[in-house]
């Protein structure tokens, strides 16, 4: 999609962020100045009238999958890292609307006091109004992880692409931070990411965007001005498609 300078090139967007995104400097927890900038971040859009859906991940306090193998019942684990999406989650929340930025959380899993519940049409009105949705509690189901939360979401809000922050610039034929030689890839197809192993996202969720053509960008988060860039069709990250 061609870029035309400050105009955004999607009207609705999934941004898919790591639990580890929050982390900092730090080893565990959430860091309230990455919160802070990702807030920021996200208010730098604000002008462009993008409506914006996220998921976020849990790794910074719990991984079900870690537990799992280490002697937890692999079911309760995963309720434990869905519970740790919903602590990032309200983090998120409170630093998006310390910047005046309305937003709302819908967890997968019901606790009335501090979410509501995911409710399509619902989630669908309140991006329409101009808020926020940030979608916790994975999918609600043990077995998955938040990346297929975050596929099988955008597919429900009907996102026109989701947008996968990370800690590296793209996808790289291996561990950049590890191999100073990788190679990074500007485009790459569905199967691809998936014969080769690229770990871009969970097989699942890879062949849920795959069966439905909806498109990925994987993009370095904590690069300054990266969020909207890529909303303005900047040429960066890496496009994953068909």
């Amino acid at each position: 999609m061609p870029a035309e300078k400050g105009k955004a090139v999607y009207k609705r967007i999934l941004l898919k962020l790591s639990g580890e995104s929050l982390l900092g400097k730090q080893s565990f927890g959430i860091d309230p100045d990455v919160a802070n900038f990702i807030a920021e971040e996200i208010k730098a859009v604000s002008d462009l009238k993008v409506q914006i859906g996220i998921v976020v991940g849990g790794g910074n306090i719990f991984r079900g999958l870690e537990a799992g193998s280490k002697g937890i019942d692999r079911t309760s684990a995963d309720y434990m890292g869905m519970l740790a999406t919903v602590i990032n989650s309200l983090a998120l929340q409170s630093a998006l609307e310390a910047h005046g930025i309305p937003t709302r959380v819908q967890s997968a899993i019901e606790m009335q006091e501090i979410a509501e519940p995911f409710i399509q049409r619902r989630a669908i009105r309140h991006l329409e109004k101009g808020r926020i949705v940030i979608f916790a509690g994975g999918t609600g189901n043990p077995y998955f992880t938040t990346d297929t939360a975050a596929s099988l979401r955008a597919m429900e809000i009907k996102a026109d692409v989701i947008m996968k922050a990370t800690k590296v610039d793209g996808v790289y034929d291996s561990d950049p931070i590890k191999n100073k030689s990788a190679k990074m890839f500007k485009n790459i197809n569905y199967i691809d990411v998936l014969t080769k192993n690229l770990k871009v996202m969970d097989a699942t969720a890879i062949s849920l965007c795959r069966d439905n053509l909806l498109p990925i960008i994987v993009f370095n988060l904590q690069k300054k001005g990266n969020i909207r860039d890529v909303i303005c069709g900047k040429k960066i990250g890496t496009y994953v498609g068909e």
